[in-house]
């Protein structure tokens, strides 16, 4: 019985674990700066991304994917401009967070803390993220009949915007990740702060092609819609 009452307890923490860092993902991208862009919609500078890096720093992959990734999408539903996008971001950002989760795992060996890996599991993160936004955007201006070095052209400014957003999202959430684990480890949400994973290798065939199908069905998605 007190196993059954500690796993219903952990199953809450993590239900309440994305809640409240999807709110905080979705609070994040409120504060932004729009900068309109020649082709396509505007591009912005936000605080999303590093509530999106914190939820997997913090709590691991799949809280960080799914906070990340409902936070952000909610934001796109509630905002006509975005509305369209929504899916698409929604699978976007939650493999940054899974992926600045599963990594950070590495960097906390034996209750121990290994900073250079820390960063490099938010950078890889974000430029998961990087990636898979200019390409949307990419994909979106050729598929409105814009030329292959005028879509480029038209994603220069995003990719600029992207950058200062991914070096602000590192800047406050690895800070951030060593400040909270450290208060919340006197917490019930001990219990899901990203550890590493016991006898598991780094990467295996089966999570390499689980991210290779990922991003395949983010692709396949965004071009469904676009057309």
């Amino acid at each position: 019985m007190e196993q059954q009452i500690t796993v219903q307890r952990k199953k809450l923490i993590f239900i309440v674990s994305i809640g409240l860092m999807a709110a905080l993902v979705f609070l994040g991208n409120y504060l932004q700066i729009k900068i309109p862009v020649a082709l396509g919609d505007v591009t912005r500078i936000h605080l999303g991304n590093s509530m999106c890096l914190l939820a997997g720093l913090l709590f691991g992959p799949m809280t960080g994917g799914l906070a990340s990734g409902i936070g952000a999408g909610l934001f796109d539903l509630l905002d006509p401009m975005y509305i369209m996008s929504a899916p698409y971001t929604f699978l976007s950002k939650f493999a940054m967070g899974f992926l600045a989760g599963y990594l950070a795992r590495q960097a906390f060996p034996e209750g121990k803390t290994r900073l250079p890996r820390l960063i490099g599991a938010a950078v890889c993160g974000q430029l998961a993220y990087i990636v898979l936004y200019l390409f949307k955007s990419y994909v979106s201006l050729r598929l409105v009949g814009n030329a292959p070095a005028v879509a480029l052209v038209a994603v220069l400014p995003k990719l600029l915007t992207s950058s200062v957003n991914a070096v602000a999202a590192v800047v406050i959430a690895v800070p951030l990740t060593l400040a909270l684990r450290k208060a919340l480890k006197q917490t019930g949400f001990s219990a899901l702060l990203a550890k590493p994973a016991e006898n598991r290798t780094a990467w295996t065939p089966i999570k390499v092609v689980a991210v290779v199908v990922l991003c395949l069905a983010a692709l396949f998605l965004f071009l469904y819609l676009a057309l």
